[in-house]
């Protein structure tokens, strides 16, 4: 397994495990958003998670899995779509969340089984533990310049501890915003 072929992998500063996809998020929604963020990041403590196993989708994304602190996890994810529900952002309620970290993606559909199995078969992949500390607001910008390999890029608008002790923390927001996201779309992320 020398090649990927037309496999484009995820550069570090791109890892991520969405909680909530939010799409376009409205200006006059963000102070809400921001306030029943805080409140889900708060209500939930501090849990370890580590890189586990991985699958595909389809023929065109390859992921790593999670372990450790999967009800956590989970709880942390309908505490943030809940959130944005309640602040108004229209959230799409038709998938099952299912925990994963994009490390691969291919325009075009190819054999990710190899892969996928070196993830998950019988020796697959386990990665170390770390502490989930808190939940970011990411925005999201997908690649438009057509140039090969382009990555999309994530930007962290605002950071929310976990934890009662975070109780008295205002979150960590990002002072330049652009006012036009577009093709930019947010999303909740766990952050260590």
């Amino acid at each position: 397994m020398d090649r990927a072929g037309p496999l484009r992998w995820t550069g570090r500063d791109g890892w991520h495990f969405t909680l909530a996809f939010m799409g376009e998020v409205e200006d006059r929604v963000l102070p809400e958003l921001t306030v029943r963020l805080e409140r889900a990041a708060r209500r939930t403590e501090p849990f370890p998670l580590r890189l586990h196993g991985g699958g595909q989708f389809g023929g065109q994304v390859l992921w790593a899995g999670a372990a450790g602190g999967i009800d956590a996890l989970h709880l942390l994810a309908e505490r943030a779509e809940a959130a944005a529900h309640r602040a108004g952002v229209p959230m799409d309620r038709h998938r099952r969340y299912r925990p994963h970290l994009t490390v691969a993606r291919s325009r075009t559909p190819m054999d990710l089984g190899p892969y996928a199995e070196a993830l998950s078969g019988p020796d697959g992949f386990e990665g170390t533990s770390w502490d989930v500390t808190e939940l970011a607001l990411v925005q999201s910008s997908l690649p438009v310049s057509g140039v090969p390999g382009e990555q999309p890029r994530y930007e962290t608008v605002a950071r929310y501890p976990l934890g009662r002790a975070a109780a008295g923390a205002a979150p960590a927001a990002d002072a330049a915003r652009t006012g036009n996201r577009d093709p930019g779309e947010e999303h909740a992320a766990p952050g260590r």
